[in-house]
């Protein structure tokens, strides 16, 4: 309120009541529309601002439907709401635990880093028809390398190379299981393979690393100047993604 009352003596009287009506409109919007009850106390709390916040994070995406405004959208509330995906699978898994619902649940539950709960909605999932299931195969081996269960992880990415499925993401996943199980020569390969199918700078700083960890310093900064100079080109929106992984590989390597 006192935040309202200081946005009204600062700015021209005109201005000040299109901004009350804006916000009286998104807070109709927010119930109206069942959205959690936070969206009002930013609102309120953050004249002009919160407004603002409300209305790019889920108006606009609502409205435009674009994959661009879609993007935004969620940046927007998971910097604001990091559990609001995980609270919306969660509300979907209790009103119908299909297994579509327990691999949503058990994806955002990756999301929150509550990678016990994820393993277990894997492995819970992956029963009858759908124990074969990529996907399913892929979640648990990701949780349980991520527990600290390398050799666990091992099996499910052993039933994808049987079937014949050939995800770079398992090459990573493998790469770090033989890493963590002290087979050098076999993450050395993996890791190759993730480098070279994969998007994004999670294989190259992962295999900086492991490369550092061995002995290979030189290598490992070679590769580590290559993603300075590929996080520099990186387009904006892509940028903090890349920040985060050159930060991972220089923090190991030194």
């Amino acid at each position: 309120m006192f935040g309202l009352l200081g946005m009204l003596g600062a700015v021209p009287w005109p201005v000040g009541l299109l901004v009350i009506i804006l916000m009286i409109a998104l807070a109709a919007h927010v119930v109206r529309t069942h959205q959690n009850t936070y969206w009002l106390w930013v609102i309120i709390a953050f004249p002009g601002l919160g407004a603002l916040i409300y209305l790019f994070a889920v108006v606009v995406p609502e409205w435009s439907g674009g994959a661009s405004a879609r993007r935004m959208g969620k940046a927007a509330r998971d910097a604001i709401d990091p559990g609001h995906a995980y609270r919306q699978a969660k509300a979907a898994y209790d009103d119908a635990p299909t297994v579509q619902n327990m691999m949503k649940l058990a994806e955002a539950a990756c999301g929150m880093g509550r990678w016990a709960e994820a393993e277990e909605l894997y492995a819970k999932a992956a029963q009858g028809f759908y124990a074969e299931d990529p996907a399913l195969l892929l979640g648990r081996a990701r949780t349980l390398v991520e527990l600290g269960k390398p050799e666990e992880a091992v099996a499910p990415l052993d039933a994808l190379r049987t079937q014949g499925t050939r995800l770079p993401e398992a090459d990573l996943l493998r790469a770090r299981a033989m890493q963590a199980l002290g087979r050098p020569t076999e993450a050395e390969r993996a890791y190759a393979a993730a480098v070279e199918r994969m998007a994004g700078l999670e294989a190259l700083a992962r295999q900086a690393v492991f490369l550092a960890e061995t002995g290979r310093q030189d290598e490992a900064k070679r590769i580590l100047a290559d993603i300075e100079q590929r996080t520099r080109k990186t387009q904006a929106h892509f940028r903090t993604e890349a920040k985060r992984w050159r930060d991972f590989a220089a923090a190991k390597i030194g």
